[in-house]
Parts: C-alpha cells; sequence; structure tokens
C-alpha cells in the first residue's frame, strides 16, 4: 500500500470517475486502474463498484476511505512540518450549521492569517454533512448544537464517526424574525403568538428530526417553509414575516441590523436550551488553523449580547 494509491482512492471518490480522477492526477487511465486493482488485491476487499455511469464506493469502500483521508492528510502535515519545500499552502474548512458567528469567527480568522498562500473553506450545510465532512476529514471543524432531545442520537453517530463533541455555549431560545415583524417590539414571544405566521427551517433533505436545526422541531406548526441556506432564510423573514427558533446570537455585522431575535417563552422542556459545540477527530490534535478558528469563535461568543439582555 502506498501513499499514491491513496490518493488514486481519494481522488476517484471525489470525482465519481476514473477518467476524471487519472486527469486530475496526471497520470493514465489504465494506470490509475491497475494501481487500484492492486491495492484491493493487496487489502482483500473491492473499494469501488465499477458502471456504465461512473464508479461508486462499496460498503467496504465507504469504511476504508476515512483511513485513507486520515493518512494522506497526516502526511501533509508532517511534510508541511518538516518538510524542505516549505512551499505548501495552508488550508484549513469547517462545516457548520447555519449560524452567522461561525462566519463570522472565520472572517476574524482569516483577516488574522499571517502566510503567503492559504486555500481555507467554510460549508454552512445539514447537519448529517457536517458530520460526515468531519468525519472523513473534508472539514477539520464541525459546528452543531445539541439538545435534550437529539444528543442521544447525535451523541451515539457522532462517537460512531470517531468524533468527539465540545461544548461551547449554551442558549436559551429565540425567535429570529425582521426588525419590522409585527411582533418584533414584544418583550417575549410565545406559541400562540407566532400560529399566524410561517414557521421557518433549514431542509434536511431525508435525514430524520434529529438532525433539524431548529429547537422544538416536532412542534404542532400550523405553517412551514423550508429553505436551503441562510440567504433565502432572511429573504422569507422579510417577505412572508417568517420566524425561526434559534439561539439568539446575531451577527449584525454580517446580517445587517434588519433582523432581530425576542425571547420565546417555551413550555418547560428540557430540549428548548440549545448546547452549541464544535466536533472534531478524536484524539487528534488540532492544527493551527483550527486553533486558531476556535479561539475566535470563542472570543466572539464571549462578548456576545443577545437582544433583550
Amino acid at each position: 500500500m502506498t501513499l499514491n494509491q491513496l490518493q488514486y482512492v481519494i481522488t476517484i471518490a471525489d470525482t465519481g470517475s476514473f477518467n476524471r480522477a487519472a486527469e486530475k492526477l496526471y497520470v493514465s487511465q489504465p494506470s490509475l486502474t491497475t494501481a487500484v486493482r492492486e491495492l484491493e488485491n493487496e487489502l482483500g476487499i473491492t473499494v469501488f463498484t465499477r458502471t456504465n455511469r461512473g464508479v461508486s464506493l462499496t460498503v467496504d469502500g465507504e469504511g476504508f476511505l476515512p483511513y485513507a483521508r486520515a493518512v494522506c492528510d497526516q502526511y501533509l502535515r508532517l511534510n508541511e512540518a518538516y518538510g524542505r519545500s516549505g512551499a505548501r499552502k495552508q488550508q484549513f474548512a469547517v462545516s457548520t450549521q447555519h449560524y452567522s458567528f461561525a462566519v463570522k469567527a472565520f472572517v476574524e480568522m482569516a483577516k488574522a492569517v499571517d502566510v503567503a498562500q492559504y486555500e481555507f473553506a467554510i460549508r454552512e450545510t445539514r447537519t448529517k454533512e457536517v458530520i460526515d465532512d468531519v468525519a472523513t476529514l473534508r472539514s477539520e471543524i464541525g459546528i452543531l448544537y445539541l439538545s435534550s432531545f437529539n444528543r442521544k442520537a447525535l451523541t451515539r453517530l457522532i462517537a460512531d464517526r470517531q468524533l468527539a463533541f465540545t461544548p461551547l455555549i449554551e442558549c436559551q431560545p429565540y425567535v429570529y424574525l425582521c426588525a419590522a415583524h409585527p411582533l418584533a417590539k414584544k418583550p417575549s414571544i410565545c406559541f400562540e403568538d407566532l400560529q399566524p405566521y410561517p414557521c421557518l427551517s433549514f431542509e434536511q433533505g431525508s435525514e430524520n428530526f434529529y438532525f433539524a436545526e431548529e429547537l422544538l422541531s416536532t412542534s404542532e406548526y400550523s405553517r412551514v417553509i423550508k429553505a436551503c441556506d441562510r440567504a433565502t432564510m432572511l429573504n422569507l423573514m422579510v417577505g412572508l414575516n417568517g420566524y425561526t427558533l434559534c439561539s439568539g446570537i446575531i451577527c449584525e455585522e454580517l446580517n445587517g441590523p434588519d433582523y432581530t431575535a425576542v425571547p420565546f417563552t417555551a413550555d418547560e422542556r428540557d430540549d428548548s436550551v440549545m448546547q452549541i459545540g464544535y466536533i472534531a477527530r478524536r484524539n487528534t490534535a488540532p492544527s493551527p488553523m483550527a486553533q486558531k478558528y476556535l479561539e475566535e469563535i470563542r472570543r466572539y461568543l464571549s462578548r456576545v449580547r443577545r437582544p433583550q439582555e
């Protein structure tokens, strides 16, 4: 087994095609196929299923890929720390549920970086994909929340993927809406107040309700609209007087002054408390960029003041 073979597997999985992987790697397609076949013979498994439409990972391949990514990632870090070239770009990626403060911390981290070259990525995405990205080393850090409602299911999934959750902040629920909303000036809002307005939530695809980003996701809402990105969510707040239940942490520098959060008067269910934190590979030291990002997010959260406080 060689690093080249591992990189071949990763690139094929990412591109979904032997041909496209060969082009990206600057090797011939027959050479690539031979290298993968030799690796499969050595391992005694089949990594890819080949079809007329391309390739897909087998069950064994799904299990093997995270290890291949981990080995290649550690090699790159080792080479960066002790290699002679010193020319590799600094790399860092974070996947997150749709939190403006996570973006704000990313902005501050990028502004503070003092290197000649870097390649960073921030991915606002679905809850399951946040976990998958970190598990497969597509991202080093993932930002999400736990509550008494989803904790058991998500904690099991996080542990199964060899990840660990570290808390950052605990939040009571707030109603997030546009500043011109008829309820925006109320000192607090209850379910009854919200009935005439559409509840907005982030689309989680076919995943189950434990992956919902919003608190009290199993409550009965008379009107529900799902969206896939934060910009659309904000537009729906303005255009339809929609709302969502959130942490109340609003980054006005990024979202502007047209939105506000009002304390939500929930019934006494425990799942009304959000524990926001980050996930990372278990027993793996964070890179310097990850450390800087976590410093920035902690700094921002330590001084945040929620509306009505």
